[in-house]
């Protein structure tokens, strides 16, 4: 053997170490975040005025702390969700949790505004002390939440036992790969994925549903959807209550969407150019087919959003012209404020998930999931840990979160490249992404585009998606909706407690950064789907149309692509 295979030999062993170590890491990269402690430490041992702050916080904040002691409970804990309850106002349950707030609040200045300590690794141990002390919040165990504490002694541990029985059952379906039998009431094509329609198209890579009209007359053009491929197309036709292909419909819209194929091992060298031309341009082909000389509002979700900004800036460099509008829902193309979600996707977390993918050929998002959890850790985690665990009830499940339990693989090249060329290196807004082989800019967009962010998006934080402003030069409706990544996207109208803002850049007009926009955009009551769908209007022909016929149709709706498990 020569020095090449010898070389070629101690790499597999890389590949295969970090593919075994990521099953117990949660997909996380250990150098990542360990390279960010060290750097921590290090920086703080050269700082003795910090480390001397630190060390006095106790005595210098005791007046403070005895303060939130003896104060009205409204000026402390009680704004905290975790110590909601009123229980926490009696002694001793009191002095637990502001001790805990008390120690949340050192361990903050212990890990920020250290003199120089990078931006992003100040970000990852600050995030990391916060779980940590979110697993030792005193609201998680029975001997220090006094809900729990009165409940177990009121049953007689029944709820200990209720809960331990809820464990066993919730571990054999995460070994087994099962539902959970909350789960199991959600079933697509039964109460999930119901709105009527036909497949008229299927490749290797998705299959096309088009909708079937809900009335006698339809707007001319078709909306086309690109729902993220990290999970199930259904997120948009969940119930009949709050489907929004449904909406579409009843408002007089044709709907095409997108079912991706949920990849296997077989799959691992789809790239991102596939996504490009047998997913989006394969779709837009066969709308076009459907309804001939009739341009399309192309709409993205997410994923699907970076992916429906790839195709309009490659169509526009193509000199392609059958776009109307682009619609966009949580979607990025300029990563360099993607939020939380920055802290796991590193260089090092990268490489770590290549090797990984190299191996199995594809990511299961499941391998992800520890992530994604953390950044929502109460609401994920301990919240529920809590009640099915401790409290021994099940919380009750929803069609959005049978949904987010339907998650699906992605294939090692296609996600390489997004990680490393997008997310890493922000290539397309900066002009170097290249879609089958030649550069595309976002700047060649000229179409409309309405873009909506969401006020509490741990993914896609809006204050990025709202970097549409500057990536395009056409006219750019933007709505801030309340709710999260996928809450604020479903949006049905009649929805208690929901509102949003909007504001509409005309082309060439001077550039609002987010602080400004927030002052001057209009705020209403209600769903931003209503917006939405007036924008729709304006951008379309004034004409309405009879419903072409369904030239081809592959079986009814969902389709065979969204069974896959």
């Amino acid at each position: 053997m020569d020095h090449k295979d010898f070389a070629s030999y101690f790499r597999s062993m890389d590949t295969l170490w970090q593919a075994s170590l990521a099953r117990w890491t949660l997909g996380i990269s250990p150098a990542g975040a360990s390279g960010a402690f060290y750097a921590w430490a290090s920086h703080l041992a050269q700082a003795p005025g910090k480390m001397m702050e630190i060390a006095l916080y106790p005595a210098l904040h005791t007046q403070n702390f005895v303060h939130r002691m003896s104060c009205v409970r409204g000026e402390s804990c009680a704004a905290d969700p975790r110590f909601k309850s009123v229980s926490w106002d009696s002694w001793p349950w009191r002095l637990y949790a502001e001790g805990f707030l008390h120690m949340e609040d050192w361990w903050k200045l212990a890990t920020t505004d250290i003199p120089g300590l990078s931006e992003h690794q100040e970000r990852i141990v600050s995030f990391a002390a916060r779980q940590v002390m979110d697993a030792l919040c005193p609201a998680n165990f029975p001997a220090t939440n006094p809900d729990l504490a009165r409940a177990t002694l009121n049953s007689g541990g029944q709820n200990l036992w209720r809960g331990a029985q809820n464990v066993y059952h919730d571990l054999q379906h995460m070994l087994n790969g099962e539902q959970s039998a909350e789960e199991r009431k959600f079933v697509v094509g039964k109460n999930l994925a119901v709105t009527p329609g036909e497949v008229v198209f299927r490749n290797n890579l998705i299959e096309l549903i088009r909708y079937t009209a809900q009335t006698n007359v339809v707007n001319k053009e078709p909306v086309l959807i690109l729902p993220a491929w990290i999970m199930k197309y259904y997120i948009l036709d969940l119930s009949p209550e709050n489907s929004l292909v449904r909406w579409l419909m009843a408002q007089g819209h044709t709907v095409f969407m997108v079912s991706w194929k949920n990849p296997g091992a077989e799959d691992r060298d789809l790239g991102m150019d596939d996504y490009y031309r047998l997913g989006a341009m394969a779709a837009i082909d066969e709308v076009e087919r459907e309804f001939p000389a009739t341009k399309i509002h192309l709409t993205g979700y997410c994923l699907g959003g970076t992916l429906a900004l790839l195709t309009a800036a490659a169509m526009a460099e193509n000199k392609d012209d059958r776009l109307k509008s682009l619609s966009l829902f949580a979607a990025q193309g300029d990563f360099t404020e993607a939020g939380e979600l920055e802290l796991f996707i590193t260089h090092s977390e990268v490489a770590f998930l290549k090797n990984v993918m190299a191996v199995q050929g594809y990511l299961d998002t499941k391998q992800m999931a520890g992530a994604f959890q953390m950044l929502r850790s109460y609401d994920l985690i301990w919240s529920k840990a809590v009640s099915d665990y401790l409290e021994g009830r099940r919380r009750d499940t929803y069609d959005l979160t049978a949904w987010n339990a339907d998650a699906t693989r992605m294939p090692c090249r296609m996600h390489g490249e997004y990680l490393d060329k997008l997310f890493l290196h922000n290539d397309f807004e900066e002009g170097r992404f290249k879609v089958e082989g030649r550069a595309v800019s976002p700047e060649d967009i000229r179409v409309p585009v309405f873009a909506v962010g969401t006020e509490k998006d741990h993914v896609a934080p809006w204050q990025s998606v709202y970097k549409i402003h500057w990536m395009v030069h056409g006219n750019v409706t933007f709505v801030l909706t309340v709710g999260g990544h996928n809450a604020g996207i479903v949006s049905e109208p009649g929805h208690p407690d929901r509102s949003y803002r909007i504001q509409e850049r005309k082309q060439n007009a001077p550039y609002a950064d987010p602080e400004r926009w927030l002052v001057e955009a209009q705020s209403r009551e209600g769903s931003w789907w209503e917006a939405w769908d007036v924008w729709l209007k304006h951008h379309s022909d004034k004409k309405r149309i009879r419903p072409p016929v369904v030239a081809n149709s592959l079986g009814p709706a969902p389709g065979t692509y969204v069974l896959q498990k």
